[in-house]
């Protein structure tokens, strides 16, 4: 006959391993759907992941879904602006798996974004999440920053934004084709943009001890609004990437 101590004993460690099976699954539940717990999408031969956020977190600031993202049947990434079902606007991001270091970036979009609403930003970039040497990050980005009647719409740019020579802005046609590349090495960051025909569309160098050094950065692609505005006309926006190749 089994004692009441054990009884006990057995009935405390079956609570105790209860305890343990709804605290682990509450935690698995909980990192599942944690702000910026990534999925994924696969595009232009690698594995990116694609941010998400609940509530509104940077750039922006945004809310991140990752339904604004996805791949067409012809390898062509998409990334959306749209509102969720709260109605509340949600912007896109990615972020690539491999730091690539010295070497060519190249994106080529697929669709028109010189006519962008002036809340949107496009962003071709690359980002560490150490903030040493301003994160690493030198862009390529599509905006007007809210202001409808600049005529420019795009800038290159290596961060931070706000020293001499750190950023120039120039003007993306309506093309609905346009290839955009950064060349970076020690100490030098060449930008260079062409249109379908192979024209110039924009190029800038700039060479300095700031330049930063390689090092943990992503490359990163994002759609997103400034200061969390909303577009002006109420629309979604949706910008599609053909490819992104790295040549060292």
């Amino acid at each position: 006959m089994r004692s009441p101590h054990r009884a006990r004993r057995h009935r405390l460690a079956a609570a105790a391993v209860a305890v343990a099976l709804v605290l682990s699954t509450t935690s698995s539940a909980l990192a599942a759907g944690k702000p910026g717990y990534p999925d994924k999408v696969s595009w232009s031969g690698s594995t990116w992941d694609i941010k998400t956020s609940r509530s509104p977190v940077g750039p922006g600031p945004n809310i991140f879904a990752r339904t604004n993202v996805f791949v067409d049947k012809d390898g062509r990434l998409h990334l959306r602006i749209a509102k969720n079902a709260a109605g509340a606007w949600t912007a896109a991001e990615i972020i690539g798996s491999t730091t690539y270091g010295y070497g060519t970036y190249t994106f080529v979009i697929d669709t028109p974004v010189g006519n962008l609403d002036r809340n949107v930003v496009l962003g071709l970039f690359t980002w560490s999440d150490r903030a040493r040497f301003a994160h690493r990050e030198i862009d390529i980005e599509f905006a007007r920053w809210g202001d409808a009647g600049d005529p420019t719409n795009a800038q290159y740019v290596v961060q931070p934004h706000d020293m001499t020579g750190h950023l120039q802005r120039f003007t993306q046609p309506l093309d609905s084709r346009t290839t955009h590349r950064f060349t970076w090495r020690a100490g030098r960051i060449d930008w260079l943009s062409r249109d379908a025909a192979g024209k110039t569309i924009g190029s800038y160098s700039y060479a300095g001890t700031d330049v930063p050094p390689t090092g943990d950065e992503r490359v990163r692609l994002n759609l997103w609004l400034f200061n969390g505005a909303a577009p002006t006309d109420g629309q979604p926006v949706e910008v599609v990437v053909e490819s992104f190749t790295f040549t060292p």
